[in-house]
């Protein structure tokens, strides 16, 4: 496989550099639509701004192009000056266009999301006070652990107490806890650990592992998909299976054992990966994409871009790990397909999805509240730094 880093410097970053820097506001402007259109008063996503500080902090490390850092400087000094919220710590959900707060409340998942941005723009720079904000960052989310019955509640008020809607998006179920936001805990833990080797962050790295063996990952079924939703004692709310989610845990959990040095534990959790890996293969299609998702009643064979991207780096893991070429013909059957249909050959970037009768999802966003350079960002440094496949 090639043409990753041609994607990745020559259609991914440029988009992000020319399109979206707010030079009125601060900061990158909250949307551009399925048509290209801007909307340059459309309110900013912590999400969003945490998601760029990542992509191109992790790009400048390994490219060194200044103009990468430029643009993670931009989203460090934005976070830090309006989303981090100076009296209850922590990061707000979403502002204004013009900066200011309009939803407060403390998602989990957005904590998880600013500590894997703060370690990888120290990893890049050294900068003293994102090592500082990392630490500051695991420390908030430690708090929120639940010491009855585990695991990590989804979101809280401003100053940090119970909320009754604690939903990631309107797509969520309103549960207590979810494989999601314990995936993107266990990410930026697995980062932080490359840069600080606490011991209370190795326990607990330790521990969500151990959560996603015992309580997240579905034995019962023998299909070896990830559960979704669950409430407070970790029963299970849901019956869907999230294919994307399944491919991308695949080998976040690898990762996450890998960085541990525990031999014992790692080809435990490399077992593991593999059989995610064969469960998420139940979503692929004859044209090399993998659908969505799946439920008790229907399937969502919507193609969408994190989805792609996220399968093409879960089966190179799976091949790394077996040796089974098959893994990599499915990695590069995904691949195939985004080139031909996901990435936006007109006006950069990548299209939202396709819809499974192939035509282009406009109706979603090319960048915004959750399309950001995240994805597929991180897919193409993953194939160039990883697997060295440029």
């Amino acid at each position: 496989m090639n043409g990753f880093k041609k994607e990745l410097t020559d259609n991914i970053l440029p988009f992000w550099i020319n399109r979206m820097r707010d030079n009125r506001h601060g900061g990158f402007y909250g949307r551009i639509d399925g048509k290209g259109r801007l909307h340059p008063e459309a309110n900013k996503g912590a999400i969003l701004n945490a998601r760029v500080l990542w992509t191109f902090s992790a790009a400048y490390r390994l490219l060194k192009e200044p103009a990468y850092l430029d643009v993670a400087q931009r989203a460090f000094d934005y976070i830090c000056a309006f989303f981090i919220d100076k009296e209850y710590g922590g990061a707000y959900w979403e502002l204004d266009y013009k900066g200011n707060p309009v939803n407060r409340k403390k998602q989990t998942y957005v904590q998880g999301f600013m500590l894997y941005g703060f370690s990888e723009f120290y990893r890049a720079t050294g900068d003293p006070k994102a090592l500082e904000l990392a630490k500051e960052f695991f420390r908030l989310i430690e708090k929120c652990y639940d010491s009855q019955w585990g695991g990590y509640p989804e979101a809280y008020s401003r100053d940090w107490q119970p909320i009754e809607d604690m939903r990631l998006s309107v797509k969520d179920a309103n549960e207590k806890k979810t494989m999601n936001t314990h995936l993107h805990i266990l990410e930026p833990y697995t980062n932080l650990l490359r840069i600080w080797r606490d011991e209370e962050l190795i326990v607990a790295q330790r521990r969500l592992i151990d959560i996603f063996t015992t309580k997240i990952l579905d034995r019962e079924t023998g299909g070896h998909h990830l559960n979704l939703f669950f409430d407070e004692e970790w029963n299970v709310r849901s019956t869907t299976v999230s294919y994307g989610h399944d491919i991308e845990a695949s080998w976040l959990l690898f990762e996450a054992a890998e960085i541990l040095g525990d031999r014992l534990l790692l080809e435990k959790v490399r077992g593991l990966s593999l059989r995610i890996a064969d469960a998420a293969s139940q979503g692929l299609n004859p044209d090399g994409s993998m659908s969505y998702e799946e439920g008790g009643d229907y399937t969502d064979s919507e193609r969408h871009w994190w989805v792609q991207a996220e399968a093409v780096v879960g089966y190179m893991y799976a091949y790394a790990n077996s040796g089974d070429i098959r893994y990599k013909e499915k990695a590069c059957g995904v691949w195939e397909y985004i080139r031909n249909h996901i990435i936006d050959k007109e006006d950069g970037e990548w299209h939202w999805s396709r819809f499974p009768d192939g035509s282009i999802n406009r109706k979603d966003d090319k960048a915004g509240f959750w399309k950001c350079p995240y994805h597929n960002g991180r897919m193409c440094l993953e194939m160039m730094e990883r697997f060295d496949e440029g």
